[in-house]
């Protein structure tokens, strides 16, 4: 355990130095990404596999988290975090003031790239199902089916993907959030609740009665995300998140947070 976290500290200071080292972007690119000076930084806390708050302090950390640290680094300016419950909320901001932040840690999804421009991705993490031991469903095609209603975190990207996918089932949607859906599909005893499949095997293992399906129904692309009309800025970020996935912070991030198990996307082609 000694010669780990000794490890992980010296990987941590080499990701550091790294980033220190990076040469500085064009005047231009600063002022798309932080016109005011400083980056604002939306980061999700409803997907505990990005980002979380320290027990002890409160602060905020996370795979996000440290690429939000590392750009406004490299930027040469402030950060300033913007603290949302649940992604559609990040969203849901930028679309009523498209000011609201700079920059975001959200799932690619066709619905939101109306307002988003994104980079590749930078993690890739799976939607899954959980429901009642003893359900019907056995698997995830059995989900879809009339009468069974699925618990969502109203906004979320699966919530966009299985509007468009669902046919029979009937999705019921909680604005507050992933962790209010899935008191909801337990105060309401509905058939199942979508999510992220960390957070569902987390609450599975919290909660007796209840098992994750195996099988999922989409793979989620989680990307960094910037407003639209920020042309520059979102090829730089473009280039930025594939440094950041070949230097292997993406991963040691994802380790050092506890979900190892979450998948690094693989490289992209950049402009």
């Amino acid at each position: 355990m000694v010669r780990l976290i000794r490890a992980l500290v010296i990987a941590a200071a080499l990701l550091g130095a790294a980033v220190a080292r990076a040469e500085t972007p064009p005047r231009e690119v600063v002022a798309d990404l932080a016109p005011t000076g400083r980056l604002h930084a939306a980061i999700n806390f409803g997907n505990t596999v990005l980002a979380q708050r320290d027990p002890a302090s409160g602060a905020p950390r996370g795979v996000s988290v440290a690429l939000a640290r590392a750009l406004a680094e490299r930027l040469g300016v402030p950060i300033e975090f913007v603290a949302f419950p649940a992604a559609g909320k990040v969203t849901a901001a930028i679309e009523a003031n498209p000011d609201a932040w700079d920059v975001a840690f959200v799932a690619i999804d066709p619905v939101r790239a109306a307002h988003i421009a994104f980079t590749a991705p930078y993690v890739v993490i799976e939607g899954s199902y959980l429901v009642p031991d003893g359900s019907a469903l056995a698997a995830t095609e059995d989900v879809d089916r009339a009468g069974v209603r699925i618990a969502v975190s109203g906004g979320s990207v699966y919530d966009l993907y299985l509007t468009r996918a669902i046919r029979h089932a009937t999705l019921v949607r909680e604005p507050k959030g992933p962790a209010a859906s899935f008191d909801r599909f337990l105060a309401e005893r509905l058939e199942a609740v979508a999510g992220v499949r960390q957070q569902l095997v987390a609450f599975a293992a919290a909660h007796h009665g209840v098992h994750v399906l195996p099988g999922r129904f989409m793979a989620i692309d989680q990307a960094m995300a910037t407003p639209r009309r920020r042309t520059i800025g979102v090829r730089y970020l473009r280039r930025f998140v594939e440094d950041m996935k070949a230097s292997g912070m993406v991963a040691h991030e994802l380790a050092v947070s506890g979900h190892p198990d979450a998948t690094v996307a693989p490289p992209a082609p950049v402009e």
